[in-house]
């Protein structure tokens, strides 16, 4: 059997590798969605397998299944809902920020119900105050296309350090 201070090692390393890639990608995507309102599938996608071996391993040497499993349906029903948002309006959401929805919602849902609640709320509600700005200021109006990406990343760390002190 394997030294519990070292499944505790490994738990926690990949914990933090799967965080610290995430903040990576936030950084990245955030700059060319704000050059291109784009989100590259050649970028979102392959975060997908590496967020959810490293949460897999995480959860694996903590014993922490029901996290990994709320970390799957809380990215299922994140998906799910931008997939809605899309159909009911296809100019008002892109497909990228589709297939970024079940990126975030796996990494909020691993950390727990409140910081997917919280960071999916906190996307929208910054997205939209930035909006409203840009309207009063007359730099924008109601048809004016504005990338959602970085408004989705900004609440998904919010609703992981609400998680963090909340919990």
């Amino acid at each position: 059997m394997a030294d519990a201070s070292a499944l505790d090692a490994l738990s926690h390393g990949a914990r933090v590798l799967a965080y610290a890639g995430f903040a990576a990608l936030s950084l990245v995507l955030t700059v060319i969605d704000v050059r291109t309102h784009r989100l590259p599938n050649r970028i979102v996608l392959p975060a997908y397998p590496a967020a959810l071996v490293l949460l897999g391993v995480a959860a694996a040497t903590s014993g922490e299944w029901a996290a990994f499993g709320r970390s799957l349906v809380a990215g299922v029903l994140s998906f799910g809902f931008y997939l809605l948002l899309r159909l009911a309006q296809p100019r008002g959401m892109g497909g990228g920020d589709v297939k970024l929805a079940g990126l975030v919602g796996v990494l909020l849902g691993f950390a727990g119900w409140d910081a997917v609640v919280v960071g999916v709320f906190a996307g929208f509600l910054a997205g939209g105050i930035y909006s409203v700005g840009l309207i009063a200021a007359r730099r924008a109006d109601r048809r004016t296309a504005i990338p959602f990406g970085p408004w989705m990343l900004l609440g998904a760390w919010l609703g992981l350090a609400f998680h963090a002190v909340a919990g």
